[in-house]
Parts: structure tokens; sequence; C-alpha cells
């Protein structure tokens, strides 16, 4: 009775689909189809994001929520693409990611989020690994000719993922992520035009509000020209 109730909870509060298909992109990267009919016709903004319940449905849903960057979805489409960060460890999401195959049931939300593009002179992005995704989309959907600059940061060559765009790559080399150098180094040399454009900024969130910093104090441009997503940073939950 308590599954069943658990199982209708899901029903009303998630969408429902199932892996289709499964693919290594990068050394530490996998990226899951999602199929469905509740996928048919779903609105999405590249760069936002959905939360997978991850779980048996059991107990009081018996679950935790992770969230996922949309790398690629098409309304005409009954499947979505993510593409998950095996970072290590056991946590719910790197186990799931780890696990995923074809034939298994997954919950899902609507797709959500306000970190997407806006109009400007050029863009600029930001991030590492857990910002790769979201970048993905959100530069495939800019405007043709559209002037793009910006570094992304990995450990190593082969945890890089493929861009649509071409951006600086930089590694860390067993460096820390939090409070990375090597990445708000990496921004401090790039060739900017004069003037800002708008910035994307995403990943760790220390690192973020140092290349924040870098932008608004060195090279003079306002705070809201500078957009942020922080998925993460060392002790803290509740973070994307």
């Amino acid at each position: 009775m308590r599954r069943s109730m658990a199982r209708r909870l899901l029903d009303r509060m998630f969408l429902t689909g199932e892996v289709v298909e499964v693919e290594e992109v990068a050394a530490r990267m996998r990226r899951v189809r999602i199929g469905g009919e509740a996928l048919a016709g779903l609105e999405w903004t590249p760069g936002q994001h959905v939360r997978l319940f991850i779980g048996d449905g059991g107990g009081l849903l018996g679950g935790v929520l992770r969230t996922y960057s949309i790398w690629r979805h098409d309304p005409a489409w009954e499947a979505l693409d993510l593409i998950g960060y095996d970072h290590g460890g056991d946590s719910p999401g790197a186990s799931w990611i780890r696990a995923a195959e074809p034939g298994m049931e997954i919950s899902f939300t609507r797709p959500d989020g306000g970190f997407v593009t806006k109009e400007a002179r050029y863009h600029l992005f930001a991030g590492e690994e857990t910002a790769s995704v979201a970048f993905g989309a959100m530069l495939r959907a800019l405007p043709e000719g559209a002037a793009v600059y910006g570094a992304v940061e990995a450990e190593g060559p082969g945890d890089h993922l493929e861009l649509p765009k071409e951006l600086v790559k930089v590694c860390r080399g067993g460096k820390p992520a939090a409070r990375s150098e090597v990445l708000v180094d990496a921004v401090r040399e790039l060739d900017l035009p004069d003037g800002p454009g708008v910035a994307y900024l995403a990943g760790e969130a220390r690192t973020i509000q140092a290349i924040r910093a870098h932008l608004v104090n060195e090279r003079g441009w306002q705070r809201r020209d500078v957009r942020t997503k922080p998925f993460w940073t060392p002790g803290r939950k509740g973070l994307d």
C-alpha cells in the first residue's frame, strides 16, 4: 500500500521516462538519453536543467533529487540527453551515472532555471567539468556569428567535453577544483574586446566568485553583466 501511494505521488510530481541509450563522451562523463511519451513537446531553454529522482519510491518516496543540465533536446523528440560527471565516490548522483543503462525507469522534473543566454556584444563562458554541459547547450543556441570567448577547466586533457564552439582548455593536473587559480588565471589572460559583454560563470562557487571579482574589479564590468550558476562547493549541500 505504501509503495503504491509513493508511486502515485511520483506520477503526480514528476515526469517518467526510460533510459534508452548510454555513451561515454569523456574520461569521466556519460551521456544518458531518456525517452518516453512525456518528453513529446516538452519546452526547454538551453542552459536549463532537470532534477532526477534517484531512489526506489519506498517509504516517504525513499530517494534524493539530483540536478543535471540538459545537453540536447528538441520539442519534436520524445527524448532528451543529459551528461553526468562521475567525480568518484559513492554519492547518489555519481553512483547513478555509473549505473545508468538502457531499460532503467527514471522520474524527473520539467526543465527549469534562469541560467540562459541573453543578447550581448559578446559572450564570455568560464567553468569546469560541471559547467560544460550547460555551456554546450548554450553555445549551440547562440546566433550564427555571435562573438564568443571563454575558458573551461578539467582535470586532464581526456576529461574535457567537446563543445560546439572553441573555448580555451586548461587542466588542473591534480590541483584542487575548489578556488581554482588555474581557471581564474585562464580568464585573466583572455584577450577580450574593450568594454563588457555578458559572462556566464558556472561550477564551483568560490571559483565563480573569484572570476566575477576579476571581471568587476580588474576589467571594470558591472555585476549585472555577470550571470552565475554555482553547482557545488566543498562541505555544502543544496547547490545544484
